[in-house]
């Protein structure tokens, strides 16, 4: 799958590059003509819009956004519907938020929709639906909309498609050097870069595209950052030749559930819990139970999702809590006997282990 972002695909003056729109179109075709299902996560809608609207800048208040979206995502999508029309394919037009994919029913549904979409030999054209979208509901941007998606649907490749040939670190002579290859497993404030700066018409930037790749290695996604003017870009992705930034992938690709969890599930509170417990969550894959907890943050609900620390405070992982906040906060130490005395109706597990996750935190640096 391939994610367009902003700046590649609008110009200054908030208008349509048609020499890349049609490149691209021609490569998911060519793509499908060759068996590959593609799917493409494009951006543009606000940036289609402000153009449309005569707005030079890109506001800050969230209703000048969605408004502008609202315009500009007719414009976009229209213009996908000629250029795969040309070549007798069919696009769909398929808007998420970030609360469509945090709960697991709905999740599934979307992964059913795209996979009968595909079936049908259609491709998914993919935006955040920012016209509905809260703060709180957004992905924050297109590049990580792009890694869910294709943690979603299993992909072999997530092309994110820039301005630039790819990621720059400093080079021996002081400029840019293109970084050819990420190891698996790397974390992203240990990819060291050179300052460039980009175009400002999108959100995601360098930093979010590092984080968008790190989610979608670690679930056995293969990842390249790469320009999205060059000519049969997506070819030479999947036909294996070297192009732009390749994120190699984990080696272990977790269940369908854990990715959810790790990657689309919120965390709506946090838990602090002492050494033994920490050791045996990391170590021996033991489930949660309340005696080994500390303190209890946030407000959250049983079901909900919640991040676990040791006494230092590093991130153990993440998991589904048995138990509201409140609760929680009630039974905290206890022994399983005494919880049961406060909380007769209470399960025996604050977080079962068939429903967390590990987290390795990053390196000191």
């Amino acid at each position: 799958m391939a994610k367009l972002g902003s700046s590649t695909l609008v110009d200054g003056e908030g208008q349509l590059r048609p020499d890349v729109l049609e490149a691209r179109v021609r490569d998911l075709v060519r793509l499908r003509r060759l068996g590959y299902r593609p799917i493409l996560v494009s951006s543009g809608a606000i940036a289609c819009g402000l153009g449309r609207l005569g707005i030079r800048e890109r506001p800050a208040a969230l209703p000048d956004l969605q408004a502008a979206s609202a315009v500009g995502q007719g414009v976009l999508f229209q213009r996908y519907l000629e250029l795969f029309g040309a070549h007798e394919v069919i696009p769909a037009q398929v808007l998420l938020t970030s609360a469509d994919l945090e709960r697991r029913s709905s999740y599934l549904n979307a992964r059913n929709t795209l996979t009968r979409l595909l079936d049908l030999g259609v491709v998914p054209v993919i935006n955040e639906n920012d016209t509905t979208a809260t703060d709180e509901l957004t992905f924050g941007d297109n590049d990580v909309l792009a890694a869910q998606v294709s943690i979603l649907m299993s992909a072999t490749w997530l092309v994110l498609l820039t301005d630039r040939d790819g990621l720059y670190a400093v080079g021996s002579d002081g400029g840019p050097s293109l970084i050819g290859d990420v190891a698996p497993a790397t974390h992203p404030e240990d990819v060291a870069l050179a300052d460039m700066r980009g175009s400002g018409l999108g959100r995601g930037g360098v930093s979010s595209k590092i984080a968008a790749a790190t989610m979608a290695t670690g679930a056995g996604v293969t990842c390249v950052i790469a320009s999205g003017r060059a000519d049969g870009v997506l070819a030479a992705v999947a036909s294996g030749h070297r192009v732009g930034t390749r994120f190699a992938p984990a080696e272990r690709r977790e269940s369908a559930f854990k990715l959810w969890l790790r990657y689309a599930k919120p965390s709506l509170g946090r838990v602090s819990v002492d050494a033994g417990a920490a050791q045996a969550l990391r170590r021996q894959g033991t489930s949660l139970l309340p005696v080994g907890i500390s303190a209890v943050e946030g407000a959250f609900a049983a079901g909900d999702a919640i991040d676990v620390h040791d006494p230092v405070g590093s991130c153990v992982g993440k998991g589904i809590s048995g138990f509201s906040s409140d609760d929680l906060r009630l039974v905290a130490g206890m022994k399983s006997d005494e919880v049961r005395r406060v909380l007769p109706d209470a399960g025996a597990e604050v977080i079962h282990r068939d429903q967390f996750v590990l987290i390795e935190s990053p390196s000191p640096r």
